[in-house]
């Protein structure tokens, strides 16, 4: 099978929809080479007793600049790395920054414009979603989500889907709960440039706009480029009867 198409600038960035697709039923939208992996994934793990849902999966620009201007201003709720909430009048304009961009992805930024990324629960063991908090807790050995948390450490590989945040640092907290597709998200942050996004933000209505330019290339360094990688750079993946080396 070929190799998947770069996304264009709009696509990358979360100004258009034209590489999307819809899952209805699923209530679901990822990118049109994603969508088929996804569901293989979800059919098997159902043969397991689980049942894959996306909590989240594409999110476009507009939505990304909605979150984080809420959060900027305190209209939507700021968490600090431990999970307490924080009192957003009482920061500095760089102190809301850091707060938002360890849960929140600067708009332009989000894996989830990509289409190749999603949060994964079990419907399952969760049926109601208004309970779910997508926090580190539920996917821990004592959580509702442990049962999926292993079977994604031991199959999700083959679909061809790895986690981006595993590790706690001075970036993006860990986020068990995402998932992204490795033959094209890999790229895709390959395309992802401190020039783009300067580009693009620069005549956004964006909360703290002129400090986030100040630093776009270290918010970039940190919080964009500084995920976890692929188990191997050739990345093996199966679905259907396809199979496919990248």
């Amino acid at each position: 099978m070929p190799s998947p198409s770069p996304l264009n600038e709009f696509e990358l960035t979360g100004r258009s929809r034209s590489h999307l697709v819809d899952a209805i039923d699923l209530r679901c939208t990822l990118h049109r080479e994603v969508m088929s992996a996804f569901i293989a994934m979800r059919e098997a793990a159902l043969a397991d007793g689980l049942d894959l849902r996306a909590a989240s999966s594409f999110r476009d620009f507009d939505r990304q600049l909605a979150i984080w201007n809420g959060k900027f201003r305190g209209e939507r709720t700021l968490l600090d790395r431990e999970g307490r909430v924080l009192e957003t009048t009482l920061l500095t304009p760089d102190a809301r920054i850091e707060a938002i961009l360890a849960w929140s992805a600067l708009p332009g930024a989000s894996r989830h414009h990509w289409g190749t990324d999603f949060d994964v629960y079990d419907a399952i063991a969760m049926p109601d979603l208004s309970a779910l908090q997508l926090v580190p807790q539920e996917y821990a050995a004592q959580g509702p989500f442990a049962k999926l948390t292993r079977w994604l450490d031991t199959h999700m590989h083959r679909f061809g889907f790895f986690r981006p945040y595993v590790t706690t640092g001075d970036g993006v907290s860990a986020e068990p709960w995402h998932l992204s597709f490795a033959p094209l998200a890999v790229p895709c942050l390959e395309q992802l440039s401190p020039q783009l996004l300067s580009k693009i933000l620069s005549t956004a209505p964006l909360e703290g706009r002129t400090e986030v330019l100040a630093r776009i290339d270290e918010i970039h360094r940190r919080y964009v480029a500084a995920v976890e990688q692929p188990a191997t750079t050739l990345v093996e993946f199966e679905f259907g009867d396809h199979r496919r080396m990248v």
